[in-house]
């Protein structure tokens, strides 16, 4: 069933992952959830892989969240008399289902962009701020949902909210739930690209491409090191950018780049 709702396309060295599920409203079912979060990991280690983009079916829905209807994960087998649901079930099941998503967008080593058709609401709109990269059609719109069902967001969303358009704005969109339309989402910093919704796939595809062109590894260690500015004080952000500049000095990209600049042409990057 995931294989068939959850879309993988390899089209030169760009992976396009699409939720397919317009019918649910593009809402992740459990093993939905787990396929993309399964892709993006194996996106890591594949070498034809260079760059990402996830979006959804229609022009209605990127993602609504996790989907309620269907039947629950499966879990482990319980001993007679044991109850339904035990201390620890839940913070389980939070930790290995959406936060596992997305940390898997967070640490895919290559370039992730959302390319937000329609709405994305409570961890759909998680999932698309998640992305590198978040371009949204001129009719989309981000909804924080949560609190409009009396629940606290989940899927790290007081995580990365604060971090990427500031404490007060963060608190404004989880504690009052309000829709926010994609040239308000662009205007705060959290869209990267407002575009028209028939030209939102030819624009993802084109920023995919320029990414997938670069060169890949230098590309994974910037990302990796630009979200750990977040978690780090200044000795161990300079620490680890050091480790990171030696190893992708190793690169043959990076050979490939200095040859080119000595010979004053475009470098070609293959991506290790």
């Amino acid at each position: 069933m995931s294989d068939e709702k959850i879309q993988w396309q390899l089209d030169g060295a760009v992976g396009r992952i699409t939720i397919a599920a317009p019918e649910q409203g593009n809402a992740l079912s459990w093993d939905m959830r787990d396929r993309i979060a399964d892709l993006l990991e194996a996106a890591s280690a594949d070498l034809a892989v260079r760059a990402v983009v996830l979006t959804g079916a229609g022009d209605r829905h990127f993602c609504t969240g996790a989907h309620l209807g269907g039947p629950p994960a499966p879990g482990p087998a319980r001993p007679d008399g044991a109850p339904e649901r035990a201390m620890g079930d839940a913070a389980r099941l939070i930790k290995r289902g959406w936060q596992r998503l997305i940390a898997a967008v967070l640490d895919c080593e290559k370039p992730v962009i959302a390319a937000v058709n329609g709405t994305a609401a409570g961890g759909g709109a998680q999932l698309a701020i998640a992305c590198d990269f978040v371009l949204m059609a001129d009719t989309a719109r981000l909804i924080e949902v949560f609190v409009r069902r009396g629940i606290m967001p989940d899927a790290g969303g007081a995580y990365l909210l604060p971090r990427i358009v500031g404490i007060h704005k963060a608190k404004e969109l989880l504690l009052l739930g309000d829709d926010l339309p994609a040239a308000e989402a662009h205007r705060i910093g959290l869209a990267a690209q407002v575009v028209p919704g028939a030209d939102l796939a030819a624009t993802a595809d084109a920023l995919a491409e320029r990414l997938a062109a670069g060169p890949t590894k230098a590309l994974a260690m910037t990302k990796w090191l630009v979200n750990r500015s977040f978690e780090s004080g200044r000795h161990t952000a300079f620490e680890e950018e050091a480790y990171a500049q030696e190893l992708v000095n190793t690169s043959d990209d990076a050979a490939e780049g200095m040859r080119a600049f000595v010979e004053r042409r475009p470098a070609v990057f293959r991506g290790w």
